[in-house]
């Protein structure tokens, strides 16, 4: 509602100028001298016409342009004498809307026009010295009225110019604290993890090579050197990203479905719907939120199977990726860090996100992101 209020507000605005000038044209009409023909009834009409027609200037600047030309040369030929204040305005929002060319024709045809209709209904017979001072203010009043439409649409587009760079020093300004960001976390981190997960993997392989049992512990922290070193780069990787490579998303989820059958968990992905173009915020939290449902079984669900299931639908993208692990009905899940991501991401997008056990035993994550078809 609040987005159409401005609309609303300029149309109610053009409408009360276009009234008011054909009032003042009409008034103008009857009050002032025009000749004495059979044609005034059609005057009147065309005095009120050409006023009104101005709201629809902002619209249809052109037709506007040649409705209220066509009215003045016609009520000039009624014998009105009345100032083409209609067709002033009119010059004004066809300037400021671009059209300079056409509008200049347009004035150059009205302004040879004008004086055949005022010969036509007897108007103006007064000498070739008035004709001439008469010829000299209309194209006074045009060249007035264009000038204003330009330096209107000059100062307009000066304004759009300056916001679009506001915008692209404001971007400039974040690529470049993404990337600094990103140095930081691989000055600080990437070189903490890859000792954890090289020491983790050696101690690994020594026991292995002894014959020895390894203990459940040390594994768990050579997965977990192994995903962590696999979240940094991915999100080292989107902090540099400067759009030129596209970021994961909808895509990929197939090699995630294939990892997570790599590293034993059997997985299924399903396709439902047409397949078509999603809006790429909502194709990379699509692709966060089964990597981070994949990442969960894997890690705390002690899952065999798992199955992913994404829905094109016509006005929303439908996720769910359930597991058979060892979540029991009516538990509440812990609220961990990779679920109240995925509950933020969905949320900025205006969807619903569902993660709770399944009635028949194992978790479900079921997100539903809306998507936005109009052209």
């Amino acid at each position: 509602m609040s987005t159409g209020r401005p609309g609303v507000r300029a149309g109610v605005r053009d409408w009360a100028i276009a009234v008011c000038v054909a009032a003042t044209l009409l008034v103008t009409g009857l009050s002032g001298q025009h000749s004495a023909t059979n044609l005034d009834l059609l005057g009147y009409a065309l005095l009120t016409s050409g006023g009104l027609a101005l709201a629809a200037r902002r619209r249809a600047p052109v037709p506007v342009l040649a409705v209220t030309g066509l009215c003045t040369v016609g009520y000039q030929a009624a014998g009105f004498d009345v100032p083409a204040v209609a067709y002033l305005f009119a010059v004004y929002a066809a300037v400021r809307a671009g059209h300079r060319i056409v509008t200049a024709a347009a004035s150059v045809t009205l302004l040879a026009a004008l004086p055949l209709a005022a010969l036509a209904s007897g108007l103006h017979d007064t000498g070739e010295a008035f004709a001439r001072a008469r010829g000299a203010l209309e194209v006074a009043w045009l060249i007035a009225a264009g000038a204003a439409g330009e330096a209107l649409r000059q100062a307009e587009r000066r304004a759009d110019e300056a916001e679009r760079t506001r915008e692209e020093t404001a971007r400039r300004r974040a690529d470049e604290e993404r990337l600094h960001i990103a140095r930081e976390l691989h000055d600080s981190l990437t070189h903490q993890i890859s000792v954890i997960k090289v020491q983790a993997e050696v101690a690994v392989h020594v026991a292995r090579k002894r014959g020895e049992q390894v203990p459940e512990a040390l594994l768990a922290i050579q997965e977990a050197g192994r995903e962590a070193m696999r979240e940094l780069r991915a999100t080292l990787e989107a902090l540099r990203d400067d759009d030129t490579t596209p970021p994961h998303g909808l895509d990929h989820v197939p090699e995630l479905v294939e990892r997570a059958r790599t590293s034993g968990l059997d997985t299924t992905l399903t396709l439902e719907g047409q397949r078509c173009d999603v809006p790429a915020a909502v194709d990379r939290t699509a692709y966060r939120i089964v990597q981070e449902s994949l990442t969960n079984v894997a890690r705390h669900a002690a899952a065999t199977t798992a199955s992913v299931r994404i829905d094109y639908r016509p006005d929303a993208l439908a996720i769910r990726v359930d597991d058979d692990g060892k979540a029991a009905p009516g538990t509440a899940p812990m609220p961990g860090i990779g679920l109240l991501g995925m509950h933020e991401r969905v949320t900025a997008l205006g969807g619903r996100l569902r993660a709770e056990p399944r009635d028949e035993g194992g978790f479900t994550v079921q997100a539903e992101l809306p998507v936005d078809r109009t052209p």
